[in-house]
């Protein structure tokens, strides 16, 4: 089983590592105390280009959704629901719900992110209603 997904950064190790782990790391900038998703070189605030890689809650709630009627991966099956979150320490974050929650999904609901294994061997973030 594959621990990480292809990476798009230098920056986005450290992250997948964590979710592999099951407790999702982000970078947060010392100076300014400001998280960053996805991870990046420079905080936007500060400038500064130190980080530390800082656990996250998980609790974020929803800003938009969209639902995909037609299945466009073999991973994600329609309906496929697709959610921007904001997460607790300030990031927007798109990710997905599993569609059972349809129907009770609203906006600025509390959710909670879990864990799902993807079909290529790696773990991914997702949501769920809390």
């Amino acid at each position: 089983m594959k621990k990480n997904p292809r990476l798009y950064s230098p920056y986005d190790a450290p992250m997948w590592e964590s979710i592999a782990e099951g407790r999702m790391k982000l970078q947060r900038c010392p100076e300014s105390g400001v998280f960053r998703y996805p991870p990046g070189p420079m905080c936007p605030v500060s400038l500064s280009m130190e980080y530390e890689w800082t656990p996250i809650s998980g609790n974020a709630k929803i800003i938009a959704w969209t639902v995909f009627h037609r299945q466009y991966l073999p991973a994600y099956p329609a309906p496929h629901l697709v959610v921007a979150v904001q997460l607790e320490e300030g990031p927007i974050m798109v990710s997905y719900m599993d569609h059972a929650d349809l129907d009770r999904i609203k906006l600025d609901a509390p959710v909670k992110m879990v864990y799902a294994d993807h079909p290529d061997g790696y773990r991914v973030p997702k949501f769920t209603l809390n």
